[in-house]
């Protein structure tokens, strides 16, 4: 399963039986109601607007609640059939297991699956399924229908009474228990050639084709030069499962396009040789009976195997490097995006206590902590796995672009422009995933204190002169800027923050508010409201966000037991 399942349950009632489901899918998380269930792995507020969400982005969702729940929330989004993600309801107990859509989307694959790790019988209802022990409609991983209208039409002349055989390979076809006879006039053919559309026939399509293309072929249109040339050797777009293109153009957006538009695995090869002879040569390595499609002056050519490809087996991956920022600490405020990285990558790679808190890992990740000031070490560390085709998660707490490993990454690239391997590493898949920072957790935990203008100043002198912090310190001061400090204070530097705070009050009164917001986000968060007159480096430390408001920042309470805001108006007298 390409997208792990969301396992959906509403109270703490279901959540045993969700952790009995879970092992039976890689990747598979919890998701429980914010409020009823604080140990599930994601936390949702509304069933309605999560279960669309879930149904929407194309995930799997085996919801433990009552089949008309769901069948009441996913309603209005059930429009195609054809493209729908398996959803399933499943009783809190484990006592049932209904599957409700995805039938051609491997719905009741699922419900076995589901319903043997909980030793219940399946409530399966699909005819054809309960006839013939399996869904011909929804053949395994690497086959495709060639018509699903035309798949219908099949199976009910066969449960109707007639008869077919079988031409072609498909060894899970052997277990199938269909109504079979040599001179069917019924056949069940399994070809990369297009169907013809003959109306007594069922064509299933094998992924066996790859699709190999040069730096001639690259470009707008690649999409539909592709199919023109796999319609010419009469092969099926549905079987083709690779768009095999030399590495040197993995930058180049319409690959993707094309290999998107294709419904194909994008890989690549370390040379810019001719289609064809990567086709032929390809076609040696699969070990199976092939042949190669293309004239040797050919910009596209075709290597067919005899059986599904496992994409991997062809060429390399594009290696990914994802820069992703963590957020405060809380789960509930890492951005999807985020998450969804982690969960993607082969490595992950930060310092090492911010790696702690993104786990727990898969045991297939490669986990690399480091000590905090080995950045470019770790930057340059992290192109290298990716340049071999990896997918690297490199981790920061916050935001990975305020004061964290985005400017590290971006430097180590830029240095590397005249290197050896800076082919290889330009080659790879950046991406720069924000997350909430520490200025902006603690400022919504305040209220609104950065409401207008304002900067954020690390008081840290380990990558730049104190005399330009001190510099800095004085403009922002004299500009009325309300100032975010981060790394206000350390052992081995104990007086800067008073130093800051004796430059600041030249420009600010002492009534000036100050935010102090330490551990915001994770366990034992503290936050307290204080003056500049009254700020003393005592109360911080490293993991204390310091805010400094400006002359119009303004703090109060509503009553003497209640919470006091802090916030900055948005205009100036």
């Amino acid at each position: 399963m390409s997208t792990p399942p969301a396992i959906v349950i509403l109270g703490v009632g279901a959540l045993a039986t969700a952790r009995r489901i879970q092992p039976c899918y890689e990747g598979a998380r919890v998701h429980g109601l914010q409020g009823r269930v604080n140990d599930a792995d994601v936390a949702y507020t509304e069933l309605n607007a999560h279960l669309r969400e879930l149904y929407s982005s194309g995930t799997p969702i085996v919801a433990l609640c009552a089949a008309g729940i769901v069948i009441r929330c996913l309603a209005p989004l059930l429009a195609n059939k054809g493209v729908e993600p398996p959803v399933l309801a499943v009783a809190e107990d484990g006592s049932a297991v209904v599957p409700l859509r995805g039938g051609l989307s491997g719905v009741n694959t699922m419900a076995r699956e589901i319903a043997a790790a909980l030793d219940v019988p399946p409530a399966i209802t699909t005819s054809g399924e309960l006839r013939f022990g399996a869904c011909v409609l929804n053949p395994p991983d690497g086959y495709t229908l060639a018509s699903i209208d035309q798949g219908k039409r099949f199976v009910s002349d066969l449960l109707a009474g007639e008869a077919t055989r079988s031409e072609g390979d498909a060894p899970w076809l052997d277990d199938v228990q269909l109504p079979r006879a040599e001179d069917a006039r019924r056949a069940i053919r399994v070809t990369p050639l297009a169907w013809s559309g003959a109306t007594d026939e069922l064509v299933i399509h094998p992924r066996s084709v790859v699709v190999a293309v040069d730096a001639k072929t690259a470009g707008d249109g690649l999409y539909e030069r592709s199919l023109a040339a796999a319609q010419e050797h009469g092969l099926a777009a549905q079987s083709l499962a690779v768009l095999l293109a030399p590495l040197s153009l993995a930058s180049d957006p319409a690959l993707r396009h094309a290999a998107d538009a294709l419904q194909v695995t994008l890989r690549f090869t370390a040379d810019d040789a001719q289609p064809a002879r990567s086709a032929g040569m390809l076609s040696r390595s699969l070990r199976v009976p092939h042949k190669t499609l293309g004239a040797e002056q050919a910009h596209i050519a075709f290597a067919v195997a005899h059986a599904p490809l496992a994409p991997a087996t062809v060429g390399s991956a594009r290696g990914r490097l994802s820069v992703i920022g963590l957020g405060p600490g809380d789960a509930s405020l890492m951005a999807p995006a985020a998450r969804a990285a982690l969960t993607q990558a082969t490595d992950i790679l930060g310092y090492e206590t911010y790696v702690k808190m993104a786990g727990p890992f898969r045991a297939a990740q490669r986990v690399h902590g480091t000590d905090n000031r080995e950045e470019m070490q770790r930057a340059r560390h992290a192109f290298e796995l990716a340049s071999e085709g990896r997918h690297v998660a490199m981790v920061s707490s916050g935001d990975p672009g305020v004061f964290a490993m985005a400017a590290a990454v971006l430097e180590a690239l830029d240095d590397a422009r005249n290197e050896p391997h800076s082919a290889a590493w330009a080659a790879v898949e950046l991406e720069i995933v924000p997350g909430v920072s520490a200025a902006l957790a603690t400022a919504a935990q305040a209220g609104a204190p950065l409401g207008h203008d304002f900067c954020m100043v690390s008081l840290s002198d380990n990558l730049k002169p104190w005399s330009i912090i001190e510099t800095r310190l004085r403009h922002a001061a004299e500009a009325d800027l309300v100032m975010a400090f981060y790394n206000p204070i350390s052992r081995a530097r104990p007086w800067q923050l008073d130093k800051a705070r004796d430059i600041v009050r030249e420009f600010r009164a002492p009534a000036t508010v100050v935010v102090l917001g330490r551990d915001i986000g994770r366990p034992g968060a503290t936050l307290k409201t204080t003056t500049l007159s009254e700020l003393k480096s005592a109360e911080v430390d490293m993991r204390t966000m310091v805010i400094v408001g400006s002359s119009t920042t303004r703090a109060f309470r509503l009553d003497s037991s209640g919470k006091e805001w802090v916030y900055t108006p948005r205009w100036y007298e």
